[in-house]
Parts: structure tokens; sequence; C-alpha cells
């Protein structure tokens, strides 16, 4: 309603064309019919809307609008626009959703297939031991970032790293940086604390650390730092009771295109687990959040189905050198009949 109307109250003249209204909604609505009279509505300073039921089936509860108007001091009103529109009880059809944002997490059975997109932001680039990347893969896309990150920033692998300064240890150091976590004190060596032979080392807030090599060490990497631990017993019915609920012989994994051992979601476990089992984090898939055995699958694997990038139009080629001339008035006497000539039969009168 606009902002300068003076007055709620329709206009008179405007609200007594019903018949020119009507008029209005039969011609529109041909040859279908219209029904009866229900309301009007000032829209502004002497224009009215009138609202007449529809009978058209399927149309429960629309309505034909049919806005009249007329000018300041005029007796004569005259017909602005005519349009179906929803009343208070139409039925309407839900709001429409993306068929990418359609799919929620169960919906997905035995024999359907999620594809994903080539950049899901979910996944990133592993390392499978080729040399070439699939097809599909984000780093086939020279001007992809994922592959800018991966190369580094004087070119691919290991010489990018190189050519920036920053050389690849050898074997025999980089064993030695993973098996020594030595802490430095700063000082000259005479106030450097001397080790002692099975004494636990202190961290830097005050808290013991295994000493490396220890039976103590050993036992806190492995895990088995707890009162009790799993026996081998109760890792095999775990084990079975996994495989009986997300194994190979389910009927989503006898429907998979491929196994969960290639699938980018598959989360690996630590320990003797990690031979057989792993945590699946595709929100889509039923076995979101849950051990699945590494036999098992379902049609939203990573690879199964990716979808291929949208083709990257050539860019515009404009020809710059050479210029085309273009006549703004052309010649008369430079057609193919002289004006001044003798008359001749052309065909067409």
């Amino acid at each position: 309603m606009s902002a300068a109307m003076r007055s709620r109250t329709p206009d008179r003249l405007c609200a007594e064309a019903v018949d020119l209204a009507r008029a209005a909604a039969e011609e529109a609505a041909f040859p279908g019919p219209v029904g009866e009279h229900v309301a009007i509505a000032a829209d502004g300073d002497r224009v009215v809307t009138h609202f007449f039921e529809c009978a058209e089936p399927g149309y429960r509860g629309w309505r034909w609008a049919v806005t009249v108007a007329r000018a300041s001091r005029a007796k004569v009103v005259t017909l602005d626009e005519t349009v179906l529109l929803p009343g208070p009880e139409a039925l309407l059809a839900p709001e429409w959703v993306p068929w990418s944002e359609r799919l929620r997490p169960g919906d997905m059975g035995p024999g359907d297939l999620l594809p994903t997109e080539a950049d899901d932001l979910r996944l990133e680039p592993g390392f499978t031991g080729e040399d070439a990347p699939p097809p599909n893969s984000v780093l086939a896309d020279e001007g992809s970032p994922v592959r800018a990150v991966a190369e580094g920033p004087g070119g691919a692998g290991t010489e990018g790293a190189a050519g920036a300064g920053h050389a690849p240890l050898s074997g025999e150091l980089a064993q030695l940086a993973d098996t020594e976590d030595a802490d430095v004190t700063p000082g000259s060596p005479a106030t450097q604390p001397v080790p002692v032979a099975g004494a636990p080392a202190t961290a830097a807030d005050g808290s013991e650390l295994p000493v490396i090599g220890t039976i103590a060490g050993v036992a806190q990497e492995l895990g088995l730092g707890r009162a009790r631990v799993l026996s081998r017993y109760g890792l095999h019915v775990a084990a079975d009771r996994w495989d009986e609920a997300y194994g190979a012989q389910t009927p989503m994994a006898q429907a998979a295109p491929a196994s969960c051992m290639t699938c980018g979601f598959l989360v690996p476990l630590t320990g003797s687990l990690r031979q057989a089992f792993g945590v699946c984090a595709n929100e889509f898939s039923p076995a979101d959040g849950r051990v699945v055995s590494l036999s098992y699958g379902c049609g939203g694997h990573s690879e199964a189905a990716v979808m291929p990038k949208p083709p990257r139009p050539a860019p515009p080629v404009i020809d710059e050198t050479v210029v085309d001339p273009l006549t703004l008035r052309p010649d008369r006497t430079g057609g193919s009949v002289e004006p001044d000539g003798p008359a001749e039969e052309l065909g067409h009168s």
C-alpha cells in the first residue's frame, strides 16, 4: 500500500466498478469460469483491487485480482491489471530446493550412487604412487590452487622445496629426528642437566615424560598406560560385531561400486584394527561416524562417480589490426540498377 495514501477507505467509484472488474477477469480466465466477488482492497488513493474466486480445477483458494483506478476529479474508472494470485488458503508448491541440497543424511539406500564433485572441499589429493594424477583429480588442473600448494613455490614436489632453500633431509637425518626428542636448555654445557638412567624426563610445564627407550615409554606409545586394556578376546568380539553391522556381507556393501579401502572419506584406526577397520566420515553415508570394515562400501564412495568440471570456454579473440570501413551514407548511384537507364522488367511489381 502506498505510503502517500491518505485514507484506507476504498474509493467509492472504484469500489462500485464490480462489473468492469468481472469483465476483465472473465476475459483473462476465458474459457474458464470466474467465481463470486469475495473482497476488495484499497491499494492507494483512487486505486482499488477486486478479488473473484477462481473456479479452475487445481487452483483451490486462488483468486482473480483485478485492479481499477481513476484520475483525480475524474468520474470514469479505468482498468489497470488482471492477475491470478494465491489466497490465504491456496494450495502452493513447496519452496524449490536445488537438487544438490535435497539429499539428507540417511536417504541413501543399497544401489544408490552419490557423485562427488571434482573440487569437493571435503576431500584433498592423496598419494597413490602414480606420477600423473587421475583425470578427475584436482591436481590435474594446472590452474588449481590445490596443485600450487602441493607443488610448492619453486616447482613440483621436492624440487620446488629445494629451490626455495629447503633441502630435504637425508634418510639418516630424518630417522634421527624422528627417534630423538632432546630438550635443549639455554646456557653453557656446564649448566646442562645430566640425565639419569631410568629417570623420567621433565617437560617445560613441570610434568614428567616417559623416558624414550624404556618400557614405560614404549607402553605409553602403544596405549598401554592404563590399569586394564582390551584383551584379544574383547578385540575379536568387537571386530565381529562391527563386521556384522558394516561389513562385506551387508546389502549396502553388496551393491556398492567400490570398498571403503579406496574411499577418501575413510578415517583409519590405529593399532592392529587399522588393518581391517576405519571410521566413515561421509555425512550422506548410512555409516557416517561408525566403525566400518575396509571391505564395506556404499554409493557415497569418493571415487565411484566424480562429476567432471564444466568445460572452460575459450577466451575471445579480437582482431584489432584490421579495420573494416563502414559507410554511414551509402552512395545511391552505386547500385546495380541505373536510375537514368531504360525501364526493364525486374520480375516483380
